[in-house]
């Protein structure tokens, strides 16, 4: 069986997912914590190709986070952030959304909904009510 990674167009398709997943980061209020979180670090040109070079192993094309970094360790990459479960449910409906905006569809998509569901879950470490670095910001700012 090929991979999703080949079955969605390989690395063009895949490119285009993770931009148009970015821009939908910077322009839809439920990217906001996201985007915070981005440019209090590396920026979105970085998050941008690392989430590129993680999704293509990720879905079975080339290893290209695994060869830069060493492993492929989400928990330990995203233990520095607070996610909430809503976080992890926005992230994953920018996801969706940035994937119906590119036309991708079909058994490659629905195979990898359920392994991008359980990634995004796993990482959640505050509780609901814990509130957001966005949240603490804004207030201290008024």
């Amino acid at each position: 069986m090929p991979s999703v990674y080949d079955e969605i167009g390989g690395a063009t398709a895949l490119r285009a997912l993770v931009g148009r997943f970015y821009d939908l980061v910077e322009t839809d209020p439920r990217g906001a914590v996201m985007l915070g979180q981005h440019l209090r670090g590396h920026g979105i040109a970085h998050v941008r190709e690392e989430q590129f070079a993680f999704l293509s192993g990720f879905l079975g094309g080339p290893r290209l986070f695994a060869e830069r970094h060493g492993h492929m360790n989400l928990r330990e990459l995203h233990d520095h952030l607070p996610i909430r479960p809503q976080e992890a449910e926005d992230w994953l409906a920018l996801m969706d959304q940035a994937i119906a905006d590119n036309g991708l569809a079909g058994g490659a998509i629905e195979r990898a909904r359920p392994a991008l569901r359980r990634a995004a879950l796993m990482l959640v470490n505050r509780e609901a009510d814990a509130g957001t670095e966005l949240e603490a910001a804004q207030a201290s700012d008024r």
